[in-house]
């Protein structure tokens, strides 16, 4: 019955999510933009007549998240990104700084100073018939969060020092991306895309959550990100794709173990695990995409346990003058172990709604979790066997507010509070009403929607 309620709650939130916009802003509209400052490769305006592509086309070739992923048109408009154009390159940064003060209640709540963080330089350049980028993207968490994980309560994935990461968010590794990117439009609306990284983002599930703007004011990782974008920090990621009109197909072939405790090194394997993923582009403020992989070996615990994962999700973005904007997506990802022949689902609806200066948001999940949640900080016993064990709910309302601050920064302040429903049979160890809380400062640069 209860389950039955969470699946009501989470078509509820989808309902607003999708209708919601309609009824808060009227139709949807793309905030005024300056006529002269297209780029090549950017999506911030349409080519010109004279070289068209269909919208899909210039997502695919702005390159404004990891890996190849592609999220709805207006999402970069909020906080756009400062570029200069440098001879025949367009440079670009992106990225942001969460410094965080959480606490969560109960014996199996923490509380902690941590930054979540994490920056982007990327290059393009025209190159034959196409276009070439280069991109790194970095994370200072190795340092800013210590003890190798932060407080989330019934947060699992990953593992440290022979110990599963348990009630605990991993930190990112410190290279997040090092890619190369070729597009090469080989007509009016068809390109054909290749991506390498000896780290990077295979075409395996949705953008990854720190870069979708449908959360992008949450500092805090979905509980159901090891069932649906993990795999965004890969090792030896070769992709391969092709754009039609509205849709698109890749296929990627990647190292499949999650990366270790050791965050400021470089991982490597041989490229023993695949994903395919179709995207689809309906119309401008919309995207969808429907992926399948299989992991060899992604748990350094459990390393004879293959995964398959499926995800599919919907995104919409969209905008209402210039001040306006609303952002949300909804995810599903599954699990299914080769082992154990077990599946495990996670569920996901989230939404940020932006009215300058104040930015409102909320995430609802519905996750399974294992029976290794109820090992804590401990090693796993001898024959251990790691098998479902419940599926939690969590609630999470955020707001903060926009600070004028300094030139080219986005500055805010706010926080979020996230309620948790579990089995009763969790309640000793729980408490019978767990909640966390979690207050920060955010940092952002940000630029002109100018050509320099």
């Amino acid at each position: 019955m209860r389950s039955r309620l969470c699946d009501l709650l989470l078509l509820a939130a989808i309902g607003f999510g999708f209708f919601g916009p309609q009824m808060l802003f009227g139709q949807d509209q793309a905030p005024a933009r300056d006529e002269h400052h297209h780029m090549p490769g950017m999506r911030h305006e349409h080519p010109p007549s004279s070289n068209p592509a269909t919208p899909l086309v210039q997502l695919i070739m702005a390159h404004e998240t990891s890996g190849t992923s592609v999220q709805p048109e207006f999402a970069p408009l909020q906080y756009p990104m400062p570029m200069e154009q440098k001879g025949s390159w367009m440079l670009m940064f992106h990225g942001e700084a969460f410094l965080n003060l959480e606490q969560q209640s109960g014996q199996r709540g923490y509380d902690k100073t941590f930054s979540t963080n994490w920056f982007m330089l990327m290059g393009e350049r025209p190159l034959g018939s196409g276009q070439l980028t280069l991109r790194s993207m970095v994370s200072l968490e190795p340092a800013t969060v210590t003890h190798r994980f932060y407080p989330e309560m019934f947060q699992q994935g990953e593992a440290a020092f022979g110990r599963p990461i348990t009630d605990g968010q991993h930190p990112h590794d410190f290279l997040m991306e090092i890619a190369a990117l070729y597009d090469w439009r080989v007509g009016e609306n068809q390109l054909v895309s290749f991506y390498a990284a000896p780290v990077g983002d295979p075409a395996l599930g949705p953008v990854a959550y720190p870069h979708r703007s449908s959360a992008i004011e949450n500092p805090i990782a979905p509980l159901g990100h090891h069932l649906e974008d993990s795999t965004h920090i890969a090792s030896d990621v070769l992709t391969g794709g092709f754009a039609w009109k509205l849709a698109r197909f890749e296929a990627s072939g990647f190292h499949g173990r999650e990366p270790d405790e050791h965050r400021w090194d470089l991982d490597s394997g041989k490229i023993d695990s695949w994903s395919t993923r179709l995207t689809v582009q309906p119309a401008h403020n919309w995207t969808a995409q429907y992926s399948f992989g299989h992991l060899t070996s992604p748990e350094a615990l459990h390393p004879i346990e293959d995964l398959q994962r499926m995800t599919a999700s919907i995104s919409y973005d969209g905008w209402q003058g210039e001040k306006q904007n609303f952002a949300a997506t909804l995810l599903w990802g599954r699990n299914h172990s080769l082992a154990s022949g077990e599946n495990f689902n996670g569920y996901l609806a989230e939404a940020t709604l932006h009215i300058q200066p104040h930015n409102f948001w909320g995430r609802i999940e519905n996750v399974d979790r294992t029976s290794e949640l109820l090992l804590g900080k401990n090693l796993e016993p001898a024959g251990f066997e790691d098998q479902f064990l419940a599926r939690i709910q969590a609630y999470t309302l955020g707001y903060d507010h926009e600070l004028k601050a300094l030139p080219h920064l986005s500055v805010a302040f706010g926080g979020q509070v996230t309620f948790y429903h579990t089995p009763s049979f969790l309640n000793p160890i729980y408490g019978d009403h767990p909640v966390g809380a979690l207050l920060f400062l955010r940092v952002r640069p940000v630029g002109s929607m100018h050509h320099h």
